[in-house]
């Protein structure tokens, strides 16, 4: 959905009666001005409720401590899938899919068990050579004094590689991947491939197709170290293929977290650095910054806009009484400019006191338990870029995505100079 008109926004933040106040609208994230409403919100009514919004009524939590009272208090504010799951929409009960993230403890942390030793330091260590060296490559195949797509290119290429790697996937099909988590979270009303909730389960279909077969190749196998064989033979997943609907939740979960975060940081950060060129040159005097530079990259792009909680029980936030059975939703995309919390959060500083400040990856039990490897591999691209590139020029306004909930940059055109 192009929107015919564009919003001018620091006029309307402050000029729409504040219960009026709707952050739910992907518009404001598709055409990048979010941030004046987000402004006032935190300062007027960081615990805002709004009524028959375009996502039904929530309440928007826009401030950092409250963001993180919310995210410890799993008891009170659940992430259950029959409840509502993690995001703002609200799904009809037959298309409500759950996964690890979608699910409240114990049986969280027993499946999210399972997958993470893909991400323990030993085997980030194993896979940081092969990143590199795909990240040599696909940065010495890009043309020079001519404009290409960064998205296209490097962050999606990249990206994917990385996804085949994780679930050992055929390097040769890995597109698939790509169209599978682009389609997982499409809105449907971004006017795009889909219209409705029966599209994305057909085209998701497939996914669980292609991965069934995988599973039970791997089960038959001893253990190896890819995200299939450990669910296949995990103790708390090894039964999860026999339940088509969370089987597909959990892969469209590790699909999107594996992808969606990590290519939209790729992309955001280089937009960052062309547009605050004082901080690329700090960057090139001294690329010892890139291991602080990265995470201020990911607190900036925030590649999650928002995570929604429902209410299990009457609670108080910010001194507002939420009721049970309530949406609350936490956004990311304030809390990482909450100048209470952070400094200067309006700045994009690439040698920052404290980087890891921030919210991109949540907080408590749902903690993206991918974080050290979307930051490892933003740390090579960028050692990679430093070696070869002195300068790489934006050259025009990065086209965004219709969503309320990828924080996505679908096209950058950009050029590196001879």
């Amino acid at each position: 959905m192009n929107a015919p008109v564009q919003i001018d926004a620091a006029t309307d933040a402050y000029s729409t009666p504040l219960d009026q106040i709707d952050v739910s609208n992907p518009r404001l994230y598709q055409e990048d001005c979010y941030f004046p409403y987000f402004e006032r919100l935190r300062r007027e009514d960081p615990v805002h409720y709004r009524k028959g919004g375009m996502y039904g009524d929530f309440w928007s939590v826009t401030k950092f401590k409250d963001i993180m009272h919310v995210e410890t208090h799993p008891e009170i504010y659940s992430s259950e899938a029959k409840l509502g799951g993690i995001s703002i929409t609200d799904r009809p009960m037959e298309f409500r899919r759950s996964s690890f993230i979608s699910m409240d403890p114990p049986r969280h942390d027993d499946q999210r068990r399972v997958v993470s030793p893909i991400v323990a330091p030993a085997n980030l260590n194993n896979m940081s050579s092969i990143i590199r060296e795909r990240t040599a490559r696909v940065l010495d195949g890009l043309p020079r004094n001519e404009t290409f797509d960064w998205v296209q290119d490097v962050s999606i290429e990249l990206t994917t590689l990385m996804l085949a790697t994780l679930f050992d996937f055929p390097v040769a099909d890995r597109a698939k991947l790509t169209w599978w988590s682009d389609r997982a979270t499409e809105d449907v009303n971004a006017g795009g491939i889909v219209n409705s909730e029966e599209k994305r389960l057909e085209i998701l279909t497939e996914a669980v197709q292609v991965f069934t077969g995988m599973w039970h190749e791997r089960a038959a196998k001893p253990p190896s170290y890819d995200l299939i064989s450990m669910l296949a033979h995990g103790e708390a997943t090894k039964n999860l293929v026999n339940d088509p609907a969370e089987f597909l939740g959990n892969l469209t979960l590790l699909i999107v977290g594996g992808n969606d975060t990590t290519r939209n940081s790729m992309s955001g950060g280089l937009a960052a650095l062309c547009k605050n060129p004082s901080e690329y040159d700090k960057l090139r005097a001294n690329p010892g910054l890139i291991p602080s530079m990265v995470p201020e990259i990911i607190r900036w792009v925030s590649p999650i806009i928002h995570m929604r909680r429902t209410a299990k029980a009457d609670a108080e936030i910010g001194g507002k009484q939420i009721k049970a059975g309530d949406k609350v939703v936490m956004w990311y995309v304030s809390g990482n400019r909450d100048e209470e919390s952070i400094d200067r959060p309006n700045e994009f500083i690439i040698d920052r006191a404290r980087p890891r400040h921030h919210l991109s990856f949540g907080f408590g039990v749902h903690r993206c338990v991918g974080n050290r490897l979307a930051e490892m591999q933003l740390n090579i691209l960028w050692e990679e870029i430093m070696k070869r590139f002195p300068r790489i020029e934006l050259m025009e306004e990065p086209k965004r995505l219709y969503s309320n909930f990828i924080h996505g940059i679908t096209e950058m055109k950009v050029r590196i100079p001879a």
